[in-house]
């Protein structure tokens, strides 16, 4: 990873996962001067194997994040940092991000930064994140087709998952983690496509390195299970977008347009951080995007 060569860019992107590094090609692309700050901290740190990505399916994530960052510094007047963005302003002209040793400036400012998953005081989940305690069918769910499989949410959310974890397999069955809220409705589809509920509370995961061999509830019952899908609370995982007068949605996600753009002008949002789709194949998407689009802006603002 090359220093930087000197403090000002085009472009500021914070966040060198998936969606960052794509926005950086596309900007390197446009030869823009580009400064990547990354902090090293993956919510998917310990996901074995990424899915649902057209020529890289089945690799492990950390490999993918690997070949993208060497094929993004091919391109000169893209730098790659390994610190973390600790605040940000914005100037009269452009923006300043601070990190721990030096502060930066630039012209505009992607936030490719992600969310953190906030886990419950459940023993053993947070060992089974994303491993065999899951969020996505399509990321995860053919791995556990036809086996048994749970679901660990309730109301809307549990009845949008349930659709799909049907889909792949006929044994389901929900833990609300304490008294269920559904319809009558809703209770009518469940019992119509055999899903079995459970008002207890989970007190633990049972598994073996990761991989989850029963649920225990309150009581001490177990329920046999191979998977589980968890619907987690979550934050954003930097505090950049607060700091630049960024607007969140109703779900906690910054708010951009079709283009990436935020409500706070000149700067962009892309990935999981801006929307409720957690792949790597969306990431790569949106952050191809919001490097157009920065671009696209950065050209109309100088010819």
């Amino acid at each position: 990873m090359k220093k930087p060569s000197s403090r000002h860019f085009d472009v500021i992107i914070i966040g060198g996962s998936y969606a960052g590094l794509s926005a950086a090609m596309a900007l390197g692309r446009s030869l823009r001067k580009v400064l990547i700050l990354d902090s090293g901290n993956p919510c998917n740190a310990q996901t074995p194997f990424s899915h649902n990505f057209i020529t890289r399916d089945g690799e492990k994530p950390s490999e993918i994040a690997r070949v993208a960052r060497e094929q993004v510094l091919k391109y000169d007047s893209v730098t790659f940092l390994r610190e973390k963005a600790i605040d940000a302003k914005q100037l009269h002209t452009g923006f300043e991000v601070r990190t721990g040793t030096a502060a930066f400036s630039a012209e505009k400012i992607i936030l490719a930064t992600g969310i953190r998953d906030i886990f419950p005081d459940i023993k053993g989940l947070k060992e089974c994140w994303g491993i065999s305690v899951i969020h996505c069918p399509y990321c995860h769910g053919y791995e556990f087709r036809d086996r048994k499989t749970g679901i660990m949410a309730t109301g809307d959310r549990a009845m949008h998952l349930a659709g799909l974890v049907r889909n792949l397999t006929g044994n389901v069955t929900l833990f609300t983690d304490g008294e269920a809220r559904f319809s009558g409705e809703q209770l009518q589809k469940l019992r119509e496509n055999n899903i079995g509920m459970v008002e207890q509370p989970v007190s633990e995961i049972l598994h073996q390195d990761g991989n989850l061999s029963g649920i225990m509830l309150e009581d001490g019952t177990v329920h046999s299970m191979d998977a589980l899908y968890a619907s987690l609370p979550f934050e954003q995982h930097s505090g950049i977008a607060a700091q630049l007068g960024c607007e969140l949605t109703e779900t906690g996600h910054i708010r951009t347009d079709p283009f990436q753009k935020t409500s706070t002008e000149g700067v962009f949002a892309c990935g999981d951080n801006a929307s409720p789709m957690r792949s790597v194949a969306y990431a790569a998407a949106t952050g191809s995007i919001a490097g157009a689009m920065v671009n696209h802006q950065l050209v109309q603002e100088q010819f």
